[in-house]
């Protein structure tokens, strides 16, 4: 008996990686190469010089560095399985994946940071001043190079392919290559932002560190350093939530409190006899969102008009159109 595999084929692409995915990716791993770098030296110098404070500080970068390993590879992995047909809608929510993961990572840092504080505030111990504020101010002058590498997509720009869709009393496709502006916010690249956080929060443990050390060798205030120690998991706790909710929020595929995507549809589409019945809006990855309307007319137009209607909303990237005649 013959076998046959029939395979399922795509009149088009679903790449939906953000604008600036390849340069991500890359500034990604400089900053790894950077930090992973900067912990060596400082284990070993503290290995070798008998310091706890340059033995315990390359220890605490190796976490994160293991955590921007996470966004490394998921921009890897996005990238090279961008055009595998088994993702139905593409790999741009590989990074909101690994936005998450590092997220969970970023709050067990500063468990881990709030839980130390309080211990050495329970028992404290000796502090060799000179010498920690000269780690702390290296550890602040590395973070602070990795932060600018790691600087925010600021223009939230998509180029890419967008891809309308239409199903339904009409089937038509169109392969529209278009400039995005991104006007709606909660666009952005939630990978490089888990990265960025990584950096920050290191870099934020640095400058409560040197203002703790600087208090406490002037007025013997030993107190000081785990008590912005605690300061420090607080405000590292808050971003990490705030990355959980935004990550989370886009591989549940939640709409933004103010829907200004959806409203801009309904605006575009809605009038002259023409009404959404349904509306399924989600972002398919960095400055792309995918869109399903159900539009019931008295006298449905063509699907060409509803994409034209549509084109000015450079956010999206595959939309399906499905066409009822009003009764």
């Amino acid at each position: 008996m013959n076998k046959q595999t029939t395979r399922l084929a795509s009149p088009h692409d679903h790449v939906f990686l953000g604008d600036n995915h390849v340069r991500n990716e890359r500034r990604t791993w400089l900053v790894i190469a950077i930090t992973a770098t900067m912990m060596v030296v400082e284990i070993i110098a503290g290995t070798i010089y008998g310091s706890m404070a340059l033995v315990a500080d390359g220890w605490h970068m190796s976490t994160h560095a293991a955590a921007m390993l996470i966004a490394a590879l998921a921009y890897l992995y996005a990238r090279r399985n961008a055009r595998n047909p088994r993702f139905t809608f593409g790999t741009g929510k590989i990074g909101e994946l690994a936005a998450f993961a590092s997220a969970v990572i970023l709050a067990l840092i500063a468990l881990l940071i709030g839980w130390e504080s309080l211990m050495r505030l329970y028992s404290p111990v000796a502090i060799d001043f000179s010498q920690a504020i000269v780690v702390a101010v290296v550890g602040l002058a590395v973070n602070l190079l990795c932060a600018w590498l790691l600087r925010g997509d600021h223009p939230h720009h998509a180029h890419g392919h967008h891809h309308h869709d239409h199903h339904g009393h009409h089937h038509d496709h169109h392969d529209h290559h278009g400039h995005s502006h991104g006007a709606h916010g909660h666009a952005g690249d939630n990978n490089l932002r888990a990265a960025y956080l990584h950096v920050l929060a290191d870099a934020l443990t640095s400058v409560l560190a040197i203002v703790a050390l600087i208090l406490g060798s002037l007025y013997g205030w030993n107190w000081m350093d785990p008590a912005m120690g605690i300061v420090g998991a607080l405000v590292i706790s808050r971003w990490s939530w705030s990355l959980v909710r935004d990550a989370g929020g886009v591989l549940l595929d939640y709409v933004p409190g103010d829907e200004g995507l959806p409203r801009e549809i309904r605006q575009a589409i809605e009038g002259e006899g023409d009404r959404i019945t349904d509306l399924h809006v989600w972002q398919l990855g960095p400055g792309h969102h995918g869109a399903i309307l159900a539009i019931r007319s008295a006298s449905p137009l063509e699907p060409s008009n509803y994409k034209e209607k549509l084109s000015h909303i450079h956010e999206l990237s595959h939309v399906t159109i499905e066409i009822e005649k009003a009764a």
